[in-house]
């Protein structure tokens, strides 16, 4: 059949401290700030006291958004007849752009020293941009992947 997927990935931001590694290193930074906490309370330093307890917190809340950001997704898949592309972002909403790959544009920006710093599909007046949240080494290997595949789907 003409509409089996001819190309799709899922992309994802990447995050190099894992969910162990994350509950080790805020394990270990918890118990040196109640250490240091208790050892400056028992001398009268109080404020001292509270902006370790905020740092903690702050700290904390820094990964939360970093995880919580790390739920984005993108969901590509390209058939003869159709690409969709599926944006989830980390609440869960989901918006769809929906493009014939036969019209459509896949465009690179890029910068020197940096390499690929954006990608768009654009189609009769449409776009979007994919992969915004990749590193430079996914954002390439998707990019010739994806140019690949579109340069596939029009030959056909």
């Amino acid at each position: 059949m003409n509409d089996e997927p001819l190309f799709e990935a899922v992309l994802s931001p990447y995050r190099s401290l894992g969910r162990i590694g994350l509950v080790v290193l805020m394990t270990i930074t918890s118990v040196i700030t109640a250490i240091h906490m208790t050892v400056f309370a028992k001398i009268g330093a109080w404020p001292v006291f509270g902006f370790f307890g905020l740092d903690l917190a702050l700290l904390f809340g820094a990964f939360w958004l970093s995880y919580r950001s790390g739920r984005a997704r993108e969901f590509i898949r390209m058939s003869r007849l159709d690409l969709n592309i599926r944006k989830v972002t980390p609440s869960g909403r989901a918006v769809d752009h929906q493009f014939n790959p036969f019209w459509t544009r896949f465009t690179i920006s890029r910068h020197d020293e940096i390499g690929i710093t954006g990608m768009q599909v654009s189609s009769r007046g449409r776009q979007t941009e994919i992969g915004s949240f990749l590193n430079p080494d996914d954002k390439e290997s998707f990019a010739s992947a994806f140019q690949r595949a579109l340069a596939t789907v029009k030959k056909r």
